[in-house]
């Protein structure tokens, strides 16, 4: 249980740091995860998009709902299947996120250069091997 607990606050401590940078650019941990999907993936149906930063249904909605109105992401029906709504990435989108990405990538090994490369390695193994143990 102590080690959970030691694992939770340390991931919790690292999260709400790197998020805080975000929020300068008028973004969430979410709302970045998306971006992080659409410019990668491409546009992608709004179900999936949910599934692949972790986010259930209603909050997804609510994530790309705010990005949307901000002109970030657009929302489209697919041509093949009209039940399926889709979200694209917009140019503001993609500018913004080509802008973050550099400032979350060295917040992100800012927050980990306190661990060697060895430890940074046994950590990923110890979170994939926690992440598929059930």
């Amino acid at each position: 249980l102590k080690t959970f607990i030691q694992f939770i606050w340390a991931s919790e401590m690292v999260r709400s740091r790197v998020y805080s940078q975000l929020s300068k650019y008028g973004l969430t941990g979410s709302q970045f995860g998306v971006l992080d999907a659409l410019f990668h993936m491409g546009p992608l149906p709004q179900s999936d998009l949910g599934k692949n930063i972790f986010k259930s249904g209603g909050n997804i909605t609510m994530v790309v709902d705010n990005l949307e109105k901000s002109e970030i992401v657009r929302r489209e029906r697919s041509e093949k299947d009209r039940r399926v709504i889709n979200v694209h990435l917009t140019d503001k989108g993609r500018k913004l996120f080509t802008e973050v990405l550099p400032v979350y990538i060295s917040i992100v090994e800012e927050e980990m250069n306190d661990l060697t490369k060895s430890e940074l390695g046994e950590l990923g193994r110890l979170c994939v091997k926690l992440g598929i143990s059930k």
